[in-house]
């Protein structure tokens, strides 16, 4: 499918809102978006006024794009996304992120909110992904490959840049927040992970599981973006304790952490501009 055409619709309709050009964007996840309002010269707009944007559905998402500044780097920051099990094809679902690289955007930092695989790893810690088990079953870049975007074949190796994992343990370090690092599994929802799936996905390596983010991420590398992933975590896995899970959990956890994040990301945007 080509996207030239949608692509450049939706560039356009920004660029006509904001005299900004950002190279670093932001996509925050579920009840994660609070950065989004602490940026300078900021011009919001929300996704439906964004030609083929999809629309996010989720709660905890406000589906609007902010372009502003944050310590005078300019940023694009999203947020809120849209998920594969809200019903939108993949190539909608990463969408916006091929959308911030036309718009000029080198380095892309995706957040999420998260389940704990690994026992060790607690509620209202931050976890820099080192890399990622695609378990959705999909992927967004099936079907004909339009060359302008990327190759058809591509290196996923070093999917999560490692000099960007380094500035966002530093960062989190600087701020006082608790950091972990590991592996994140993507399953695609709507429904939590069984106590059995959640023994499996530790079995395989992964340390944390959620519903989103590594379809951008293999958009993003497509194009030839920088990525820099962080999940919270926000509960544990299914299984890990005698309590059922609930998303009001996963978006009061993220409320709590709300403070530190936005410490950690403000760091982050600093130093991710220098190599942008």
């Amino acid at each position: 499918m080509k996207l030239g055409p949608e692509l450049g619709e939706a560039v356009r309709a920004i660029e006509s809102r904001t005299s900004l050009r950002p190279t670093v964007g932001l996509v925050l996840g579920s009840g994660l978006g609070a950065f989004a309002k602490t940026l300078d010269k900021a011009v919001t707009i929300p996704y439906r006024e964004i030609p083929h944007f999809p629309v996010s559905t989720a709660i905890g998402h406000a589906g609007e794009l902010v372009v502003g500044t944050s310590g005078r780097v300019p940023v694009a920051v999203m947020a809120g996304r849209v998920h594969y099990y809200e019903g939108y094809r993949l190539e909608q679902v990463v969408f916006p992120v091929r959308v911030l690289g036309r718009f000029g955007v080198k380095t892309i930092i995706l957040t999420n909110a998260a389940g704990s695989v690994n026992v060790n790893y607690k509620p209202g810690e931050l976890m820099v992904i080192e890399d990622h088990i695609n378990y959705m079953g999909v992927h967004p870049l099936i079907g004909p490959n339009d060359e302008q975007l990327g190759p058809r074949f591509y290196d996923m190796s070093e999917a999560y840049d490692p000099r960007l994992r380094e500035i966002a343990e530093k960062a989190c370090w600087k701020a006082g927040v608790p950091v972990r690092h590991g592996v994140y599994i993507a399953f695609t929802g709507p429904s939590y992970e069984t106590p059995a799936e959640i023994r499996m996905a530790r079995t395989m390596g992964a340390d944390a599981v959620g519903m989103s983010t590594v379809p951008e991420v293999l958009a993003a590398r497509h194009m030839g973006i920088r990525v820099l992933g962080i999940s919270c975590i926000t509960n544990m896995g299914a299984g890990v304790l005698k309590k059922k899970l609930d998303h009001r959990e996963v978006l009061a956890v993220g409320e709590q952490v709300k403070a530190g994040l936005m410490d950690v990301l403000g760091r982050i945007i600093q130093e991710a501009a220098k190599i942008a």
